[in-house]
């Protein structure tokens, strides 16, 4: 079975087809969030350090960490912001981290702290990208997550999202990088504007385990974009593409309607042993008056905290 691991700096986690769908935390991203990028800028790191705390907390399994603030201030220095960022994130909390850049500057700067094992969020099938990514992946020695778009943007075609994905998995080997340590990104399209959106991705995925055999992401909330209760779309996604072979999610672990199909399809899918982790986290779960759920929430992720339904509510909101 294809392997990809990943680790902290005492925590390693195995992505794969036989281990639990690996949550990979979202929220450190200023991208759309013009006050956490103000607050970055300016040294202010308080809602970075809530968000890692809450995800882990959440259950996720890894964190991304994104340092783009270029849209706030077009003069910030990425590689510096990042590392900065980094330190701070892998200071807080041990679990695996996700390097999110798009220069490759940045990237390296980070990998040089980074402590354990990351993985590097992205290099696409753009012959520029591949050339700057690709040895550094060799060099650290680490997974990268390939992006299944080129020079010619991104297809709606998934065949022509394959064979980018193909291109890149080869390309990759020609540096001596195996493929258990690609990790592609099929690119999710929204359902509301693409109708086909989600059997095409059930189709790409079970290709890129078969053919390619390589471990899968994506933006998961990529699917509901644009629609009304977009978490309902999601929590519906998830066990569809767990099913159809995808072994991780970017996605936001504070959202507890998506976090219960993460741990039902584990349940479902055989790779939540005895069901462990879903009795742990819901023993002492209990209907509220009227069937909403409102319980006490058991974590075995955060050390077996108790949440109550306040608290789960405002993670909710």
């Amino acid at each position: 079975m294809t392997r990809t691991i990943v680790a902290s700096a005492t925590k390693e986690v195995i992505i794969g087809f036989d281990q639990p769908f690996c949550v990979i935390g979202e929220r450190i991203n200023p991208t759309g969030r013009k006050k956490l990028a103000a607050e970055m800028v300016e040294g202010n790191f308080e809602t970075v350090i809530n968000d890692a705390l809450a995800q882990v907390a959440a259950g996720a399994t890894m964190l991304d960490v994104n340092a783009g603030v270029t849209a706030v201030d077009p003069n910030a220095t990425e590689p510096a912001l990042l590392v900065q960022t980094l330190e701070i994130v892998q200071g807080l909390v041990d679990v695996p981290l996700s390097i999110d850049s798009s220069v490759s500057a940045a990237i390296e700067a980070a990998l040089k702290v980074a402590k354990g094992r990351p993985l590097v969020n992205s290099v696409t099938g753009e012959e520029e990208k591949l050339e700057a990514i690709l040895p550094l992946i060799k060099k650290y020695d680490v997974p990268v997550v390939a992006i299944s778009n080129d020079e010619t943007g991104i297809s709606e075609d998934p065949d022509v999202r394959f064979e980018v994905a193909r291109k890149i998995v080869r390309r990759a080997a020609d540096f001596g990088i195996p493929a258990h340590d690609i990790v592609v990104d099929p690119l999710v399209m929204p359902i509301g504007a693409m109708g086909t959106a989600g059997k095409q991705v059930f189709a790409l995925l079970r290709r890129l385990r078969e053919e390619l055999k390589v471990n899968t992401t994506c933006g998961l909330s990529n699917i509901s974009f644009g629609l009304p209760h977009r978490h309902g779309i999601n929590a519906g996604f998830i066990p569809m593409v767990i099913g159809a072979g995808m072994t991780s999610a970017i996605m936001n672990p504070c959202r507890p309607q998506e976090m219960e199909a993460v741990r039902a399809a584990n349940v479902l899918n055989g790779t939540d042993a005895n069901c462990h982790t879903w009795i742990m986290t819901y023993r002492d779960h209990q209907p509220a008056a009227g069937g909403t759920a409102q319980a006490a929430h058991v974590d075995s992720s955060s050390g077996g905290r108790r949440r109550g339904g306040r608290e789960a509510r405002r993670a909710r909101a």
